[in-house]
């Protein structure tokens, strides 16, 4: 009896879902990330310099610097298969500038998601917050949640001998990106798709204010609100969201690569 062969529908490539974190953050965020994204998809947080396990590297506070320091890697990661962007808040900007240079380079992510973070063009009270006096700013992150108990009231604590001068240099730096992103040279829009997430209770990001992500793609966006404030990055909801986009994305690739 002739023996027959099945033919098999080839399996889709692995997406590598990159991920960057909110200003003055490592990447705690995305511990779990990679429980919870599914079937297909490979976490690979972004550490910036400055925190954790590269806490005695200069921190990023200029455009330029970000793009030498991250750019090469996401270029090779490019050149091995499919990947995605994800960022929350500063980790939004951050992901944004990438996706603008990856795509100036031939090599554009599947698409950009981001989190708690309004677009460019618009201002937060955070906009300037780098160089306001403490007693400015303090109150300005404790209403978005990012003040841990008794900072405020104690000035050659740990929190602020420690933590502080990173989350300032993380804003000088999205300063920077905002600024990039306006200009017509480095900025404006991207050629993928955008996926927008809000918090539903965030008071420094609005569902409302990032419908105008729209504004930053020639193509679509999707806006979702979550359940929460300011930082749900680890909500695993939203990373299994995030899991089943990147699988989606894969999917609907024509053969032989990015559409």
């Amino acid at each position: 009896m002739a023996s027959r062969t099945k033919a098999r529908a080839a399996r889709p490539a692995r997406v590598t879902l990159n991920c960057l974190a909110h200003a003055g953050a490592g990447v705690a965020s995305y511990r779990d990330w990679a429980s919870a994204v599914g079937d297909g998809v490979d976490v690979h947080a972004l550490p910036l310099p400055g925190r954790e396990a590269r806490r005695r590297e200069p921190r990023l506070t200029t455009r330029a610097d970000l793009l030498a320091d991250l750019l090469p890697g996401l270029l090779t990661t490019a050149r091995r298969g499919p990947y995605a962007l994800y960022g929350h808040s500063m980790g939004a900007l951050v992901g944004y500038t990438l996706t603008r240079a990856l795509a100036d380079a031939g090599a554009p992510p599947l698409f950009l998601a981001v989190g708690a973070c309004p677009p460019p063009h618009t201002t937060t009270a955070l906009v300037d917050g780098a160089d306001l006096p403490d007693e400015d700013l303090l109150p300005l992150l404790d209403t978005i949640g990012s003040l841990p108990p008794g900072a405020s009231a104690s000035p050659g604590g740990l929190w602020r001998r420690t933590f502080l001068p990173v989350l300032r240099d993380d804003l000088r730096l999205a300063k920077s990106l905002r600024n990039a992103a306006l200009d017509p040279v480095t900025g404006g829009p991207v050629d993928v798709p955008v996926l927008v997430f809000a918090g539903s209770d965030d008071p420094l990001a609005a569902p409302a204010a990032l419908r105008h992500w729209q504004q930053w793609t020639t193509d679509l966006i999707e806006l979702h609100t979550v359940s929460g404030g300011h930082f749900f990055a680890s909500s695993a909801g939203l990373a299994q969201h995030v899991g089943r986009a990147c699988r989606d994305h894969v999917n609907a690739q024509p053969a032989g690569g990015r559409r």
